[in-house]
């Protein structure tokens, strides 16, 4: 354990992976921690999976409206910040052997939080600490940073013909 995994791209199935390496690191007795930023108030299936997993702890830091690319709320901005501070600890204090940060490639592009700080969260991080950072936009520093670098590229996607999001599937 150690390494740092960004998972990016306008494909789907950056989460979903997140979680099938969280899963399958909780077989083998990993305390795993997603911190899911600019997500809130809205029950996603991986929530009410991950209280029937020991040692799965899911941690969301934002509000349930969607947050304005291009002029976000103070109150978004504000539990970024505070989904930061849990990062932070989280991913220092030993407890977890992999901590998972999803979405924070958004939250970083959107503006929410600095690069300062998510390449701080990098460099800080426990050294036996996995850390998987997940979301569109992975800036270059941050997959500079990484050992693992996939990209989720959409190909096709039922969005395109109009199929809304499906219970089970994408939340």
């Amino acid at each position: 354990l150690g390494m740092v995994h960004v998972y990016t791209g306008d494909g789907k199935g950056k989460t979903t992976a997140a979680l099938g390496l969280g899963m399958r690191a909780s077989g083998h007795g990993y305390r795993v921690c997603m911190v899911q930023f600019m997500k809130g108030d809205l029950v996603y299936g991986e929530q009410n999976a991950a209280r029937t997993i020991k040692g799965f702890e899911i941690r969301q830091f934002g509000r349930k409206e969607f947050v304005d690319r291009d002029d976000p709320a103070k109150i978004d901005r504000e539990w970024a910040r505070k989904g930061l501070e849990f990062a932070r600890k989280a991913l220092t204090s030993g407890k977890y052997d992999i901590v998972i940060l999803d979405e924070l490639n958004v939250a970083l592009d959107w503006k929410l939080v600095k690069l300062e700080e998510v390449l701080g969260l990098i460099r800080d991080k426990a050294p036996k600490t996995e850390l998987v950072i997940t979301g569109r936009y992975a800036h270059p520093q941050v997959m500079e940073l990484a050992d693992y670098v996939t990209e989720m590229r959409e190909i096709s996607h039922p969005f395109q013909k109009g199929v809304l999001c499906a219970k089970g599937v994408d939340h």
